[in-house]
């Protein structure tokens, strides 16, 4: 029969035209309308991200420049807000009350006591306060190891510059305050001083306050984005933000020594690391106080990088600007040729049998028209071919009810045969069962009053107890004969499934835990209701649970698992003992057969749990593996007892 596949046709032509030549492709109408403009797109943007791009990269360097001094005057400002700093905390030392009282008896202790949380607060790296000879009274230095305060006392200030100009008492233009570079513990410092002053207004002694280099310069190398270089008076490198040395810093001071005023505040190029760099030097002032020269590095390869920046910025834009009119143009183009190439594609389509197929152009010109009377065509031939599929199909699900119907039918048969089987040995039995149970029930009566004589030897009690027992097992198995041949009519009424598979289990629960078995309960949050007689279908489910544990003699796990689903209720009952072999599962449900140890079991167990079931339009269902284990299922239609017809 055909195929109706509506892939196949367009795959062939996807493949036919995959086979095509690449110079026939550029000379087809699709080449021949999209190859120049690409070109001239091409060349145009070529042009101009040459032109663009040299016009931008001369403004770079002047940038760079500008950057560099300002990085410098940034820098400088730092300077002048740490000694800014320096001062706000010097006159918050001095006017501390107790430390004017405190310097002139040299009271170590007082002083560190009213100083140091002044120091851990606002961070003061080293604070040291002297009296009017100079010396050291007490310091207070903050270990950058361990960035704990250490004191020190004794040290003599008096040959510091610093120190005379505080203890002078003489004022310049701005004030009696000083700063100085002083070599400490830890390095070169940033320091100013102050006098302290008495009631009477006598310099009683001062107040050094101080910052360590190697912590501002990391401040202006944060806040600047670039290397710092410092040099002293003498212009000689005191410390440095460059992480490793090079020989080129010996160059570097050689140049700075050189410098003449007017010098200053020019960039200069500079080759450290293998790489090209720019420096600038300023003077180091605080409080009108020349201290020294420093340096702002940067790298000369800011200006390739930013000059790359700049290209690829504009190759980026104009990059995008080409392939934005590529792709309109093509969009153009492909308006021309695609229904074109559309159609010949249909039209292949069609001749190798797929007929599923419909350009559906909306277009007035003749392309449209082209595209209606294929459309047209292709209409007529998929109508004829739809019914014949149609039929095919009706075909196809006629058979499928029928193989159903079929199935339905064996199990009916199967379930039918299986009643009339029990229906057959049910009338025997009962044609028997009273005239076996008479007899039976007159010898155990008669053991019974033999054994309540006196005069019995041992042996005879022996003999008379067997024939009691004897005649008790065999009243038992004509009694469950009876029950199985009588099976009377079950009691309907809506019950919940749920409570009688606990009912159930609780019944059971002391055999369970004796023989060792683990029980799993897999039952829903919601109530199972439907009509049946509960007290049969726990007798059901009793006899399975009674025969998965002893299917389990060592113990093992008993899973019950209760499920509903269109319109059945499933009650498994699953264990892990030994199994039913495949040849016994067909004879299972037969009366008086089993497989039990003898005195175990009657074989009537399954047969009357069978009959109950198909009373109640149930099944049950058996699954075994041997070694593994067996899993019987009870099926339940569910019903409502409002649904059903009243008893005739």
């Amino acid at each position: 029969m055909a195929s109706f596949s509506p892939k196949s046709g367009q795959e062939m032509a996807r493949q036919d035209q995959k086979k095509e030549p690449r110079l026939r492709r550029i000379s087809s109408l699709e080449g021949k309308l999209i190859i120049p403009y690409v070109v001239l797109t091409l060349v145009l943007a070529t042009v101009g991200i040459f032109v663009i791009t040299r016009l931008v990269t001369s403004t770079i360097r002047e940038r760079f420049l500008n950057q560099i001094g300002e990085t410098a005057r940034r820098a400088s400002d730092i300077v002048v807000r740490q000694e800014k700093t320096n001062l706000e905390n010097l006159r918050l030392i001095v006017y501390t009350q107790g430390v004017a009282e405190a310097i002139p008896a040299r009271d170590a202790a007082t002083l560190e006591e009213l100083l140091f949380p002044l120091a851990v607060n606002n961070g003061i790296e080293a604070l040291t306060i002297i009296d009017t000879q100079g010396k050291e009274i007490l310091t207070l230095g903050k270990n950058p190891a361990t960035n704990q305060y250490l004191r020190t006392q004794g040290t003599d200030f008096s040959s510091y510059d610093l120190a005379k100009n505080t203890l002078s008492g003489v004022s310049d233009e701005y004030g009696d305050k000083y700063v100085e570079l002083l070599e400490t513990k830890y390095g070169l410092g940033f320091f100013t001083g102050a006098p302290v002053y008495d009631q009477n207004g006598k310099i009683i002694g001062g107040v050094l306050v101080g910052t360590r280099l190697d912590t501002l310069l990391a401040n202006i190398k944060s806040q600047a984005q670039a290397d710092i270089i410092l040099f002293d008076p003498s212009r000689k490198i005191i410390a440095t933000t460059l992480s490793e040395p090079d020989p080129g810093l010996g160059a570097i001071e050689a140049t700075a020594q050189s410098l003449t005023q007017q010098d200053l505040g020019k960039a200069n190029n500079l080759r450290m690391y293998n790489r090209d760099f720019q420096i600038i030097y300023s003077d180091l002032e605080a409080r009108g106080q020349k201290l020294g020269l420093f340096g702002v590095i940067l790298p000369s390869n800011y200006v390739v990088s930013a000059e790359a920046t700049s290209r690829n910025l504009f190759s980026l834009m104009f990059a995008l600007g080409t392939v934005a009119i590529i792709v309109i143009g093509y969009l153009l183009s492909q308006s021309i040729a695609r229904p074109i190439l559309r159609l010949r594609s249909m039209t292949q389509s069609v001749a190798v049998g797929d007929l599923d197929q419909n350009i559906g152009l909306d277009r007035s010109d003749e392309i449209g028209e082209l595209a209606d009377a294929f459309d047209v065509m292709t209409l007529r031939l998929r109508e004829r071919t739809t019914e014949a599929a149609r039929l095919y199909a009706e075909a196809v699900q006629r058979n499928k009810e029928l193989a159903e119907i079929n199935i339905r039918l064996q199990a009916t048969q199967l379930q039918l045969a299986q009643s009339e089987k029990l229906g057959a040995i049910g009338q025997l039995a009962a044609g028997i069962v009273h005239d076996v149970k008479n007899p039976v029930t007159v010898i155990k009566g008669v053991a019974e009053l033999m054994l309540s004589e006196d005069e019995l030897t041992p042996e005879m009690e022996k003999e008379l107890s067997l024939i009691r027992d004897s005649a008790l097992k065999a009243n038992n198995i004509v009694s469950d004969l009876l029950t199985f041949a009588r099976q009377s009519r079950p009691e309907m009424g809506e019950c919940d499934l749920c409570e009688t598979v606990e009912a159930t289990l609780r019944l059971y629960a002391y055999p369970i835990r004796v023989a060792h078995v683990k029980v799993i309960k897999d039952l829903p949050d919601h109530a199972v209701r439907t009509v049946y007689d509960n007290q049969q279908i726990e007798q059901v489910l009793l006899n399975l649970i009674t025969n998965a544990v002893q299917a389990m003699p060592n113990g093992g796990t008993l899973r019950v698992n209760l499920s509903q689903s269109d319109g059945v209720a499933a009650i498994a009952v699953q264990d892990t003992g030994t199994g039913i072999p495949p040849e016994n599962l067909s004879r299972i449900f037969d009366p008086f057969f089993t497989t039990k140890p003898e005195g175990q079991g009657t074989g009537l167990g399954l047969s009357v749990s069978y009959g109950i079931i198909s009373n109640h339009s149930g099944r049950i269902e058996v699954e075994s593996i041997v070694g593994v284990g067996t899993t019987f299922t009870v099926l339940l239609p569910i019903k409502h007892a409002d649904a059903m017809e009243a008893p005739s």
